[in-house]
């Protein structure tokens, strides 16, 4: 829901550092990688217990996710580069929630595999989206020049990351804080299937 605004505020800067980063021969493959390397490294530090100095890789790493697509279009884009960073993003998000039931287990766990379901149903319900999008000639750029056709929604990457960001200020708070982000998400993926079912049905029979 925020995205498209956000982009508006990060991609100017962003896009200057791509272009420098792309002059000294930087890869925008590289740069997801390291971004993934960042947000993995965060979650160890919220698994051993350091939620708050975890917040400064994971930061860092979502820094890193815009980057990536700044380093290609001032370089090259490949539908690799796409794949790559759709699947380190998909790791990154999964790891977080993960980390914090490693955190306390007994608190954490029930709250934490709702979470998780409801990532693994949006991120499906986005991705299938995607999918058909591509199959019927569907653009978008309302959340910037992407690989993959975004659809949006109640909850997007900027929801996600604030979301996590709370997670780390108030560790004590993730069952509560998991549970409502899940609701949340469920709802998200079922007004995206109402939607596909409205635009493609529509498409089909055009």
């Amino acid at each position: 829901m925020l995205d498209a605004t956000a982009r508006k505020l990060i991609d100017p800067p962003l896009n200057a550092l791509g272009k420098t980063l792309a002059a000294r021969g930087v890869t925008a493959d590289a740069v997801t990688l390291a971004g993934l390397t960042l947000g993995i490294f965060a979650a160890f530090l919220i698994g051993v217990g350091l939620p708050l100095l975890a917040l400064v890789p994971l930061l860092a790493s979502r820094i890193a996710d815009g980057l990536d697509g700044a380093v290609a279009r001032a370089s090259k884009t490949t539908d690799f580069g796409g794949y790559l960073d759709i699947a380190c993003d998909f790791l990154f998000y999964g790891a977080i929630p993960f980390a914090f039931v490693l955190l306390d287990p007994s608190g954490n766990a029930i709250a934490g595999a709702f979470l998780l379901m409801s990532f693994y149903f949006n991120g499906t319900s986005f991705l299938g989206y995607a999918i058909l999008a591509e199959k019927r000639g569907l653009e978008t750029s309302a959340q910037g020049i992407k690989s993959l056709y975004f659809s949006n929604g109640l909850l997007e990457g900027t929801e996600t990351i604030v979301f996590f960001v709370l997670l780390c200020l108030f560790p004590t708070s993730f069952a509560v804080l998991a549970w409502v982000f899940g609701v949340l998400c469920f709802a998200t993926a079922t007004l995206r299937l109402f939607a596909a079912r409205r635009v493609f049905t529509m498409k089909e029979d055009s």
